[in-house]
């Protein structure tokens, strides 16, 4: 009971601090004549991935590299078939294949640059120097496609800036949002580091289990908030683009800063099983989207399926 409440508190310390930490971030690129497009694409688009960056590199650190390589091949995988799936259910998710195609083709490339340079045993610094250049390579396509390009996907991150309202009006507010999200998010880690680790210890499973679900969860929850909020708004271009621009920077970002300051050894499971639903997660959904031109309910709710079969052989075929 103990270890499942510092979950819980480390799970609402993390989307707590997440928050705070795009709101002050939003208010002064405004205050500092940011463009809403890079708003969106950077703050919004990677900055919800920030409980997934703090508890990796915090994992990395303390040597739990199973929770920090499971953490975001799981919220990846959750974020597709789990949130996705749950916004489509609420409202079909119509999409252009023009403003998308950057963004999901790069998911899939992801996936795959991932499984590659992990060659079966581990994600080294030079691997980690390939994913950091590739996610530098992908933001300045990014960018001068949208700014110099007129790419319909440059008004998709500006939705995404505007999703976000209540900003913090003063310099002082500003400063104590972002000071109080780094705090929480640090704090909230190492909490709910703590209580994963527990967790796997008394249910006699890996913390590579828990990584890839528990763990992933809980730091999807602002990827979460935002898509949600955007599929009952029935902005389906933010729902989408946020869940594709936080599973780029997740395996690019995530995984090359953790690995650039601690080589992170993969768990046999990961290899045999996660990085290939994860790799097709993102086929399924590229599929979904390119063929139809929407992800409607029914394609929603065969994601959440396959996420309740994931985690149903996460913990028995797979949990140990």
């Amino acid at each position: 009971m103990l270890s499942a409440l510092f979950v819980i508190i480390g799970v609402l310390l993390l989307t707590t601090g997440g928050e705070a930490l795009i709101r002050g971030s939003l208010a002064a690129a405004k205050r500092m004549g940011v463009s809403p497009l890079l708003s969106g694409l950077l703050i919004v688009g990677f900055g919800t991935s920030a409980p997934e960056l703090v508890v990796s590199i915090d994992a990395a650190i303390n040597e739990r590299p199973d929770i920090a390589v499971g953490n975001v091949v799981g919220s990846n995988i959750g974020n597709i078939l789990l949130i996705l799936g749950m916004c489509a259910v609420i409202a079909p998710l119509a999409v252009k294949p023009l403003v998308l195609r950057r963004d999901g083709i790069t998911v899939v490339a992801g996936a795959v640059l991932f499984l590659v340079l992990v060659g079966g045993s581990a994600l080294a610094r030079f691997d980690a120097a390939i994913l950091l250049l590739a996610l530098v390579s992908y933001l300045i396509w990014a960018y001068r496609t949208e700014r110099f390009g007129n790419a319909p996907s440059a008004e998709l991150h500006k939705a995404e800036a505007q999703e976000v309202t209540s900003l913090p009006s003063t310099k002082l507010r500003i400063a104590a949002a972002i000071v109080f999200g780094l705090a929480l998010l640090i704090v909230g880690s190492q909490v709910l580091l703590k209580g994963a680790v527990d967790i796997a210890e008394s249910l006699g499973v890996s913390e590579a289990v828990i990584g890839l679900t528990l763990v992933a969860v809980g730091t999807s929850l602002p990827e979460l908030t935002v898509s949600v909020i955007a599929a009952f708004r029935r902005h389906a271009d933010v729902a989408i683009g946020n869940i594709l621009g936080s599973n780029i920077f997740n395996v690019l970002g995530i995984l090359g800063i953790s690995a650039l300051l601690q080589p992170l050894p993969v768990h046999e499971r990961i290899l045999k099983f996660d990085q290939w639903v994860m790799l097709g997660a993102s086929l399924v959904l590229l599929l979904f989207l390119y063929t139809g031109r929407r992800l409607s309910r029914f394609e929603g709710g065969l994601l959440l399926l396959g996420y309740v079969a994931y985690v149903g052989l996460s913990f028995t075929v797979f949990g140990g």
